[in-house]
Parts: C-alpha cells; sequence; structure tokens
C-alpha cells in the first residue's frame, strides 16, 4: 500500500509539473511583450490576468473573458502605466486591485458587467489621466464622490444605456479635467451640477439619444452644466425631428456656448430652422455635422431673420440628405453664408455651387470641397469670383473629385488673388500643358495622386511647397527658386533630382522610387537642404554608398524616417538588409587594387620559393627523394634470391677515367681474389635510365667506391651516385662508401647537403693516392681491405 501511494505521489508531482509549464507556455504564447515593455494579450480567451514582466509598462488585456480581479492580480506590475480591459466580462474588482498602479496613467474598464462602481479603486491612482467606464450596466452614479481622488485626471468616460440616476460623484474637485464623454439615453434622473467640473472643460461629448425629444427639461439640465464658451460641445446619437426637440439648446446659449457640433445624428431642415432660431444672438462660432443624416427639401426661410455675425466655422462630412436632387438652392441660408470664413463640406456629394450662391461666399477665407463629385463642367460655376466672391479665399481644397484638366483648374486659379493653398490631389488630370497660369500668391500646390507621368514648365515658379507624390514621374527638370518643401514619394525616379534647380529646398521626400544612391556629390548640390525622407528605394549597396549611409550621411542632412527602412535591393545577398547593417570587406569594396595586391603577393612568393629551391637546392632534394623513394617500391625478392654481383661500385669523374681504367681496375681486378668492380662504362645497361643504372648498381655492389678529385665535386652525375650513396647510407645505416683522394682537395668543396659524407670524412681516414711510388704497395693494400666483404 505505501508502495502505491508513493507511487500516486510521483504521479500527481509530474502532473502538476506539466500543468505549469503547459500554463507558463501559454503565457508566453499569448502575451507578445515588446521591447518598450508593452505587453499585448488582447483577443486570447483569457480567463484571469495572465503573468508577464514585472517590469511591464503597459498591458493590453481587451476582448478576453476575464471575470473577476483579485488584490493579487495586478500587485506584481507596479511600474503599469496603461491598463486596457476594454470588453471581458468582469463583475468582481477588489477595492484594493489598483493599490500598487501608483504610476497608472490610462485605465479603460469600458463594455464590461460591473453593476457598481467604487471609490476605492481609484484611491491609490494618483496619476491616472484617462479613466473610461463606458458600457457597464451600472444604474447610478453618486450619491458618494468617486472620482474626487483623481486629481491629475484629463479624460473621464463614463454612463451607458442602464444608466437611470445621476448625482453629484466629485467632477466639481477635478482641476484638470479636458475632455468629458457622457453616455445616458436612457437617464430618468439627474441633479444639478453633477457634470460641473471645477473648471470649463474643453471639450464634452454628449450620447443622450431620445431624450431630446422625450425628456428636454433633464437635457436642458445636463446643457446647463456642461455649456461655456471655452467648451467644444458634442451631441452624439440624437434625432431631432420636431421644433420641441431644439428647446434644451437655449442652455446652452445661456452658457455662453461656442462651439457646437453634431454626430451620427438625424435631423430634418424644420428641426434645423427651429435650432437657430433658439440659437439667435449667442456668441455661436463654430456649427459641425458629422455622419448626419438630413431629412427635408432646405427651407430656411423662417430662420432668415436671426443674427449670427460671430458663426465664421462651418463643418460639414458625410453629411446625407433625403431626396439630394430635390433639395433647394442654398440662397436661402445668405444670413449665414455671408459671415463664413472657412467651410468644409467634405464627402456630401457636392457636385455644383451655384453662380448665384458664390458672391455671399466673399468673407469666405478656407473652403474644402474634398470627397465630392465636382467636375470639369461643375468646377467653373462653383469657383465664380464675380461679385466679390472668394476676394479674400486663401485655401482651397478640391482633392478627391473627378476634376480632369489642370489647366482649366490654373485658369480659375488664377482668379482667386488671394489663394496660398490649393489641394488637387486625387483627381485624374494624367497629363499637364505646357504652360499655365497661376496666381501670384500661391504657395503650396498639391499634385499628389493625379496620375500624372511628365512634368512641363506649367507649374508655378512662385511655390514653397509641392507634392507631386504617387505619380508616375522619373524626371524633374523645371527650376523653383522659392522651394522650401518637396514632396516626390511613390514616383519611379532613379536619382536624386539636380540640387542647382532647388536653392532653397530644406525638406525633400523622396520615399518609395526606384533611387540606386546617393552620395555626398548629389547632396552638395542643395545648398540648403536639412531633412532628407528617401526610406523603402532600390537601393544598390556599393562600398561607396554603405560607407557614406553609415558615416557622412549625417555631416550633409538630416535621416527624419526610420534608418532601418533604407534597405537593400542589390547584390541578391543583401537584399532585404538594412544598409546601417551591411559590413562589406575589403576585397568587396577594393577588387581591382586587393587583385592586384594579391597577385604582387602570389608573384613575390612564388618568387621566394624559386629563390629558396635554388638556394637550397630543394627541387633537387624533392627529385632525388623521389627516385629513392620509387626504388625502395621494387620488390626486395631480387635482392634475397639474387646476391651481390659487384665488390664495388667505382664512381668517378669522366676526368679521372685514365687514371681508372689504367691502374685502379687492372690493379682491383687482377688481384688474389680479384674484385668485381662496376663501372658505368662497361656495366651500365644500355637504353636503361642513367638513374637506374646507378640506384641498381649501387644497390648490387658491397661498396661504393668514389674518386674524388677536384673533377669529381663539379661532375653532375657524380654529385647524383655520391647522393645514392648517401640515401643508402641513410637508409641502412652502414659506411659502405670508400673514398679514395685521388689529388687534394678541401673538403669545404664538397656539397654541404650531403651532411653524413661529410661526417664521414670528418671522421674516418682517407686513402690518398699517393705521389711516391714506393708508398702505393700500401695504398693498394688498404683499399683491398677497404674493400673486403665481411665475413
Amino acid at each position: 500500500m505505501a508502495v502505491r501511494i508513493e507511487f500516486l505521489g510521483r504521479e500527481a508531482s509530474i502532473i502538476i509539473f506539466i500543468l505549469i509549464l503547459a500554463q507558463g507556455f501559454h503565457y508566453s504564447r499569448t502575451c507578445d511583450c515588446d521591447q518598450q515593455y508593452f505587453c499585448n494579450c488582447s483577443s486570447n480567451h483569457l480567463q484571469q490576468v495572465p503573468k508577464v514582466p514585472a517590469n511591464a509598462l503597459g498591458l493590453d488585456l481587451s476582448f478576453n473573458q476575464i471575470e473577476s480581479i483579485y488584490m493579487s492580480d495586478l500587485s506584481p506590475y507596479s511600474e503599469l502605466k496603461t491598463l486596457n480591459l476594454h470588453k471581458n466580462k468582469l463583475k468582481f474588482i477588489h477595492k484594493d486591485a489598483f493599490k500598487s498602479q501608483h504610476k497608472l496613467e490610462v485605465l479603460d474598464l469600458s463594455l464590461n458587467n460591473l453593476k457598481n462602481l467604487s471609490s476605492s479603486w481609484f484611491q491609490e491612482l494618483n496619476s491616472l489621466q484617462q479613466l473610461n467606464l463606458v458600457g457597464n450596466p451600472y444604474t447610478t452614479l453618486g450619491p458618494a464622490p468617486i472620482f474626487q481622488s483623481l486629481l491629475n485626471l484629463r479624460m473621464l468616460r463614463f454612463g451607458s444605456p442602464s444608466l437611470r440616476e445621476v448625482y453629484k460623484n466629485g467632477l466639481d474637485g477635478l482641476t484638470h479635467l479636458d475632455e468629458l464623454t457622457f453616455v445616458g439615453s436612457n437617464l430618468r434622473l439627474y441633479e444639478n451640477g453633477s457634470l460641473k467640473a471645477a473648471r470649463p472643460i474643453g471639450l464634452v461629448s454628449l450620447s443622450l439619444q431620445n431624450l431630446f425629444q422625450n425628456n428636454p427639461e433633464l437635457v436642458s439640465k445636463v446643457l446647463q452644466d456642461v455649456s461655456h464658451p471655452e467648451t467644444l460641445l458634442i451631441i452624439k446619437d440624437v434625432a431631432l425631428r420636431t421644433n420641441t426637440s431644439t428647446e434644451p439648446f437655449k442652455s446652452a446659449r445661456e452658457g455662453g456656448t461656442k462651439s457646437l457640433s453634431f454626430q451620427n445624428s438625424t435631423t430634418t431642415d424644420e428641426a434645423m430652422t427651429s435650432l437657430l432660431m433658439v440659437m439667435d444672438g449667442s456668441s455661436l462660432s463654430y456649427i459641425g455635422l458629422e455622419d448626419v443624416h438630413l431629412i427635408g427639401q432646405g427651407w430656411w426661410q423662417k430662420a432668415s431673420y436671426t443674427h449670427y455675425e460671430s458663426l465664421h466655422t462651418a463643418y460639414i462630412r458625410n453629411l446625407d440628405i433625403q431626396g439630394f436632387f430635390r433639395f433647394s438652392s442654398m440662397m436661402q441660408l445668405g444670413f449665414l453664408l455671408v459671415h463664413l470664413h472657412k467651410v468644409s463640406v467634405i464627402n456630401g456629394t457636392v457636385f455644383v455651387i451655384p453662380r448665384e450662391t458664390t458672391p455671399l461666399l466673399k468673407n469666405l477665407e478656407y473652403l474644402d470641397l474634398s470627397q465630392n463629385l465636382l467636375s470639369d463642367l461643375t468646377i467653373e460655376p462653383t469657383l465664380y469670383t464675380g461679385f466679390g466672391a472668394y476676394q479674400n479665399l486663401n485655401t482651397l481644397n478640391v482633392s478627391q473629385n473627378v476634376i480632369k484638366s489642370l489647366g482649366l483648374m490654373s485658369r480659375l486659379a488664377t482668379k482667386l488673388k488671394s489663394l496660398t493653398y490649393l489641394d488637387l490631389s486625387h483627381n485624374s488630370f494624367v497629363s499637364m500643358p505646357e504652360n499655365c497660369s497661376w496666381p501670384a500668391t500661391l504657395r503650396f500646390l498639391n499634385l499628389s495622386s493625379t496620375k500624372l507621368r511628365k512634368l512641363t514648365p506649367c507649374l508655378p515658379s512662385s511655390l514653397t511647397a509641392l507634392d507631386l507624390s504617387e505619380n508616375d514621374l522619373m524626371v524633374f527638370n523645371q527650376r523653383f527658386p522659392q522651394l522650401t518643401t518637396l514632396i516626390l514619394t511613390g514616383n519611379r525616379f532613379m536619382k536624386l533630382p539636380q540640387g542647382e534647380l532647388f536653392p532653397r529646398l530644406q525638406t525633400l521626400l523622396i520615399q518609395r522610387n526606384a533611387l540606386r544612391m546617393f552620395n555626398g556629390n548629389d547632396l552638395r548640390r542643395f545648398k540648403t537642404l536639412q531633412y532628407l525622407e528617401a526610406s523603402n528605394n532600390n537601393f544598390v549597396c556599393s562600398c561607396e554608398f554603405v560607407s557614406f549611409f553609415r558615416h557622412d550621411v549625417d555631416h550633409f542632412i538630416t535621416i527624419r524616417d526610420n534608418r532601418h527602412d533604407y534597405v537593400c535591393d542589390t547584390p541578391f545577398t543583401l537584399r532585404g538588409d538594412a544598409v546601417d547593417s551591411v559590413r562589406l570587406s575589403v576585397f568587396e569594396c577594393y577588387m581591382i587594387p586587393a587583385v592586384l595586391v594579391l597577385c604582387s603577393l602570389i608573384i613575390i612568393v612564388l618568387g621566394l620559393i624559386v629563390f629558396t629551391c635554388y638556394k637550397f637546392h630543394i627541387i633537387w632534394y624533392l627529385h632525388m627523394t623521389k627516385a629513392w623513394i620509387q626504388a625502395k617500391r621494387k620488390p626486395a625478392v631480387g635482392r634475397l634470391v639474387e646476391e651481390l654481383r659487384y665488390d664495388a661500385f667505382v664512381s668517378y669523374s669522366q676526368h679521372d677515367a685514365e687514371w681508372v681504367e689504367e691502374i685502379l681496375v687492372p690493379e682491383l681486378e687482377s688481384a688474389h681474389p680479384p674484385f668485381a668492380l662496376c663501372l658505368h662504362k662497361r656495366d651500365f645497361q644500355p637504353g636503361r635510365w642513367i638513374v637506374d643504372n646507378i640506384i641498381d648498381s649501387i644497390e648490387k655492389s658491397h661498396r661504393t667506391l668514389f674518386v674524388l678529385s677536384e673533377h669529381f665535386v663539379t661532375s653532375e652525375w657524380c654529385r647524383y651516385e655520391l647522393d645514392f650513396s648517401h640515401f643508402r647510407i641513410v637508409d641502412e645505416h652502414n659506411d659502405s662508401a670508400v673514398l679514395v683522394l685521388l689529388e687534394p682537395i678541401k673538403k669545404e668543396t664538397i656539397p654541404k647537403r650531403f651532411c653524413k659524407l661529410r661526417k664521414i670524412m670528418n671522421s674516418r681516414t682517407y686513402l690518398e693516392w699517393p705521389e711516391d711510388e714506393e708508398k702505393r704497395s700500401e695504398f693498394w693494400g688498404n683499399l683491398r681491405a677497404a674493400l673486403q666483404r665481411d665475413e
């Protein structure tokens, strides 16, 4: 039993260990932490706060299934500055869950299941600047103060369709609040002063939906608290259809509201007329309509007597007008148009401004008609300048329309005498006329994404900023003496334009082209260039360019975009590598000099080898060694069967042949017993390689008799015979050499490379041929004894 329990204990330990490893792997897999210590754990079906590095600065847990946050879940992460718990299933947060987050600046708890808000959550969040509580099912806010400890809070978002009652909750103590978003579409009770902060809030966004129609008195209380001349008031998600629904805006007028915007709403021309009448006499200076659906035919007569002298900006974006083509002329809004200085109608299906309407725009300075339906046929009446129209216009944006004639636009722009900024981007000009007229005041021209393929002198030379990005341009040859900013991104330029054309250029953007490289000479031609953006090009990473970019480019200009986006296109082995990370060898950078140096070194080394071989006879040594090895490889059977045929192999110089043949040979071969001598002239096998004859004769001889003389040491073949005898002495460890000095010679004349023979000469007695005939009998006796075979 004990054994069984022990086994189960080990098994449980292993299972627990595996689970721990799996959990750690799960955390590492689901949370991605970058080098800025921001951990993204979003959309990973997490049910609890995962383990992340303790020094994490940001933690994104949005779109998970976390239901509770306990006291210990976040305590290790005291360095957190951003915590996002948006769209989870939070029901419970411990009162001390955020106790260690003293540095937290952003907290998002939106779209969860929190039914109650606790002030204890925020007690230690002294650094919190942004708090989002929108979309939780709490029904009451207050009366206990909730936000009073958040003294550094700048942005607060709270409320939901579930919210029914709002009481004072501590906003009056927040002195840094800049932005407030409140959602209360089903609000039933509102205590006066609940949304009133310690000072005016810069932006207040209210989503009250049907309350304008169903409970205007409550809306009036809310507007009374948030309206102020310094506050931009945004009304979202409402339906203003009747005169009654606009009554609450009297509170906004009384509060001195200057900026009013409607977003994601529906209204009618009747309700808008009523609004204008309600706000009559106010200091309203800005009105905005974004994502608004307008019903009606544009009858504004009832508001024609109102006064809006301070209204100078109208911003309209994504306006959907039901029955647009039945909509009446804007003439009836003349009482507003004559005061406007800035008008934006973006994505509003505008195809024309009638010629009769443009004189009402005599005070207009800024006009944005982008993302509409203006064409060559309708742009001319739209920009009609008669009766003082557009006399003050300095900015015109007609981008993303269907205009096709650049010549027409230049002619119309010439009549705009105050125009300095013109945006014609995202139209389809394709070509450019040779000559154009432009207003002398024009300084900025945007022709990006207009499908231009070629530049002509049409462009005005008065420009200080020119945007030609996202076209199909390859060459730039026009001079712009005043240009300070040039944008050529997304074209097909293979090199930088000539700097002499832009004597005052300070900023050049030329990303996503076909640039191969640039160097110091290219940049010196730009006398005043300070900033360059040239990433995402097809750079050739030559040694010159890589060295210049890594070490010298900062001496000329400031690279303003990311240097890691400057990557190599060629050579193929470096494709995709950042230029800053490329390291090229000396051989790659200086191939011709490197080849010359390498060849020179090879020649020198070969010369040294040749000289060494000559000086120390290395070739000769190798040749002799090869011959001896070949001899040694011969089968030894013959030597065993056949005894030594000769008593001595006689090695002598041809100059000493007379002495050898007439004196030495007769004396030894006639002796008793006679000696068998091997002479090359007599005994070498005809037709056989002489070296083989020498080796064979030495091997078949008991001794080798060297007849030394001055002629001997200078004879090449005598040297061969002496050398092979040397090999035999070294190989067989014997003293088979017999030296006869025919005449006195100096030991130094014997080649030094034959150290063994030199040693023999130094250690043994020479047999010297005596000049005195009386001593010759002794000489012959000694020689016969030296040649005598061992018993």
